[in-house]
């Protein structure tokens, strides 16, 4: 989800500029950008910023100030980790900026619904399974594309909800009781849409997912 309008004070929005700058700041120090001086790579990664956009831009307004699209950075985290992730959502986000809204002004906010928050969790999640879970291709896609992207996209929603509940153009009740109800029919369609892309993937160009090692989750199994 992504909040619009003017909704927040200029105080709680230079605080979340600032901190998503130092966000921006980390990513970059990390990126692996050697690996985009691949051309196969760096075309994959241009590539799907552009997906992202187009995804993005299918936007379904559910309430003043809030409209509903698939995320699908489950996916782009698997692909090319938190840094890169965090750095090709802003990218997309730009896109969408320019293409439709026009409006900067919560830019930053929603960097982190969209990308930031969904992309640090899926990080954290693939980790966590791959510590704790046999290492295997279905553990692989069933947990850290399936299952997370349903989960992480839901924990955005909440997030968005709870943000424009503070912002004051809604109540938390009016909120509970008109878009609510909504969440349960959003998780299946972004854990389809993150599962079936990486099974494809994986299958067909298991050198674009950089979580994914054949000699860790096939060979020998």
């Amino acid at each position: 989800m992504q909040l619009e309008g003017e909704l927040f004070s200029s105080t709680v929005l230079w605080f979340i500029g600032a901190l998503y700058l130092l966000v921006m700041v980390q990513a970059f120090r990390m990126a692996p950008w050697r690996r985009l001086f691949n051309n196969e790579q760096a075309h994959v990664f241009f590539g799907a910023c552009v997906c992202l956009t187009l995804l993005w831009s299918m936007q379904i307004p559910v309430q003043s100030g809030l409209s509903f699209h698939l995320l699908g950075v489950t996916t782009v985290t698997l692909m090319f980790g938190w840094s890169l992730a965090v750095i090709g959502t802003s990218l997309a986000l730009i896109g969408i900026t320019l293409s439709q809204t026009g409006e900067w002004t919560l830019f930053a906010l929603n960097a982190f619904i969209v990308g930031v928050i969904p992309i640090t969790l899926t990080q954290v999640i693939l980790v966590v399974v791959r510590s704790l879970l046999p290492k295997n291709f279905f553990i692989f896609v069933l947990g850290n594309a399936f299952i997370t992207g349903g989960l992480v996209a839901q924990i955005s929603n909440y997030t968005a909800l709870l943000m424009l509940g503070a912002s004051g153009t809604a109540s938390l009740e009016h909120l509970n009781q008109t878009i609510l109800p909504f969440f349960p029919m959003m998780i299946l369609p972004e854990a389809i849409l993150n599962g079936w892309i990486t099974t494809i993937i994986v299958a067909h160009k298991p050198a674009w997912i950089s979580s994914f090692d054949d000699d860790l989750y096939i060979k020998g199994k």
